[in-house]
């Protein structure tokens, strides 16, 4: 007998919210939010990235973030720069210390996230990683197409 989608929902929250407060205890030891963690890596990749692409990184409003890069650029582990491209844009980079301090972390929480892996197994991981991956492809697929439907509704309303 299939699942009731309330049943996969569920489950998918469940897992999200016990490996967020497994990762939090982590970083606590750092003084770092898992906010925090997040933007510092996408930051990681040494592009700089501008406010929206971090925003939607960290599953964060926008005048969050901007009060989370406040406080990241005051303890030295992010700066700001004018974007190039777009003048009007400013993009965030991690500084030296900011590269030093993401990968401490990233060390931690993998050393941390390791012990699961005898639970999963690299094989069932990827999969799973996989699996999850195309889901949220779907889902974000289905907005779009549901966007288009509405305008498309509004457009034969008029």
């Amino acid at each position: 007998m299939a699942r009731q989608p309330q049943d996969l929902l569920h489950l998918l929250t469940r897992a999200e919210r016990l490996s967020v407060r497994r990762v939090q205890s982590v970083l606590e030891e750092f003084d770092c939010s898992i906010e925090a963690w997040w933007v510092l890596d996408l930051l990681s990749d040494g592009e700089g990235h501008n406010m929206t692409a971090l925003a939607d990184h960290a599953f964060l409003p926008a005048p969050t973030l901007t009060k989370l890069i406040d406080q990241l650029v005051d303890q030295n582990l992010v700066f700001r720069r004018v974007d190039p491209a777009d003048r009007r844009r400013v993009l965030a980079q991690l500084t030296p210390r900011g590269i030093q301090r993401r990968q401490r972390l990233s060390r931690a929480v993998r050393a941390d996230w390791g012990e699961l892996e005898p639970l999963l197994g690299q094989d069932e991981e990827e999969r799973l990683q996989t699996l999850l991956d195309r889901l949220a492809g779907a889902l974000e697929g289905e907005g779009s197409v549901t966007t288009a439907r509405a305008e498309r509704e509004v457009g034969r309303a008029r």
